[in-house]
Formats: C-alpha cells, sequence, structure tokens
C-alpha cells in the first residue's frame, strides 16, 4: 500500500502519543504544523475595549496565559481590582496558577474539572448574581460566551488574545492524502494560505461540529468525522480509517 501522507495543525507531541502507534501500525507519514496561533493583544488594543475591571465582581479565566496577560495589563494600566473581586477557572491547575497575582483563598476561587461546562454549573449553581468579566480570545462567538448567554449570565467580553494564522508557504499542501481540521481557523488559515485549494483528491478530516459545518459550506467532504461513538478522537478516527483502506 502506497504511503499515506496525514497532515495534523497542531504542534508535534513531545512524548509517545496515539499518533505513534498509527506511524508503527501503518504506512503513514504525519506532519505537525500548527495552522494559526494565539498571542497575546498590545496594551493599546485593550485600551480601545475600554474595560474598567472595577465594574465587575468577577472574571473567568480558561487558561494561565489569560491570567499572566490580565494581571500584566492591570499593572501597565494601573487600573484597581477590588478585593471583592472572585475568580472562576475551568480547571483547579489554573486556580492554583492564581497564586502568582493575588492570595489564593477558597471563598474567592472557584474551579470546574477542566471542561466550560463545569464551571458554568458551578456559576449558575450559586453565583448567577455576579457580574463576569470573560477573558477570551478576538473569536467573541466562543463557545464560552455562547454558554454564558444561553445561561442568562450577566457578562462582557474582555479579549485579550488575537488569532495570527501562520505561514504555510513551505509546504506543498496537494502532496498530502489526508488533512486534519480541528477548527474553523484551521480552515480560515488554509484559505489565506492557499486561496485555490480544491481537495478533491484529498480527505478531510473533521473535528467537532462547528468544524464539519464550515466544511459543508465550502461543498468540501468530510471523509473522517469525530468525535463519533466509534471514534471520539482523531487518532482513533484515523486508525478506523486507515484500517478500512
Amino acid at each position: 500500500m502506497k504511503e499515506k501522507r496525514i497532515i495534523i495543525p497542531q504542534p508535534a507531541p513531545q512524548n509517545a502519543s496515539p499518533y505513534s502507534d498509527l506511524i508503527e501500525n501503518y504506512n503513514v507519514q504525519i506532519e505537525f504544523t500548527p495552522f494559526f496561533k494565539v498571542v497575546p493583544i498590545e496594551v493599546k488594543e485593550f485600551k480601545l475595549q475600554k474595560i474598567d475591571p472595577s465594574a465587575f465582581s468577577a472574571v473567568l479565566f480558561t487558561s494561565k496565559s489569560a491570567i499572566d496577560v490580565f494581571f500584566n495589563f492591570s499593572e501597565e494600566l494601573k487600573f484597581p481590582i477590588s478585593e471583592s473581586m472572585k475568580y472562576f477557572c475551568i480547571s483547579e491547575p489554573i486556580a492554583l496558577y492564581l497564586q502568582k497575582y493575588i492570595v489564593y483563598r477558597k471563598r474567592k476561587i472557584f474551579f470546574g474539572n477542566g471542561t466550560l461546562a463545569s464551571i458554568v454549573e458551578i456559576i449558575k449553581a450559586k453565583h448567577r448574581e455576579e457580574n463576569f468579566l470573560l477573558t477570551t480570545t478576538d473569536n467573541c462567538n466562543s463557545n464560552l460566551v455562547k454558554l454564558f448567554k444561553k445561561s442568562k449570565l450577566k457578562h462582557s467580553v474582555a479579549i485579550l488574545f488575537k488569532t495570527v494564522f501562520c505561514d504555510l508557504s513551505h509546504i506543498n499542501i496537494e502532496s498530502f492524502d489526508i488533512i486534519v481540521l480541528y477548527s474553523p481557523f484551521d480552515i480560515a488559515s488554509l484559505l489565506d494560505n492557499f486561496p485555490n485549494f480544491n481537495p478533491k483528491k484529498i480527505s478531510i478530516a473533521t473535528f467537532g461540529p462547528a468544524t464539519l459545518k464550515r466544511v459543508k459550506e465550502l461543498n468540501w467532504e468530510g471523509t473522517i468525522i469525530t468525535p463519533t461513538e466509534e471514534a471520539p478522537s482523531i487518532a482513533q478516527a484515523l486508525t478506523l480509517y486507515l484500517e478500512q483502506q
């Protein structure tokens, strides 16, 4: 069987991963290349949002990087953060990272189990009255914002990061047999780098409904679709696909 080339728009794993088994057990070559990156915005861009943290009773973080950017902006712009501010994080490791900037007090710091839904459920149960500042990327239609809107929780968005497409000019995109797409941003970067891209002879692997929806809008064929009950991850889906081949 001809060696299949797969491009995955993520950094290469540092340790053993499910993709190692794919390479070992099937005749495949995998190239890991991020299609986009998320970088902190500049202070002047943050100022244009005219956000006053003192107007909020709670702030929500989804990453350690967001904590760093938020408190760095706070120091640089000298805006006050109330001692009564409550902090919500999607996981305990992110919550513990707050110790770098504030005194850790359990009565003002809350965390979920690593999913957006888990922290929103905690908020809905006991903190519905708070006015939240959501720290996000420039994708304001993120799942977090959608969950807050659906739950009718009072909130505003503070954009701390922006999405930047990576330069993929070193890649011969037509040389791949399978292209994995994790998000609509992957698709946007792909089209930005290769405006005439047409995957007629290339299998497309998609992760998540938003990515699949965008693929269908472009009239591409999503050959490998995840998550499913049979294949909850891209690696498992690729395994099943290669077995069928």
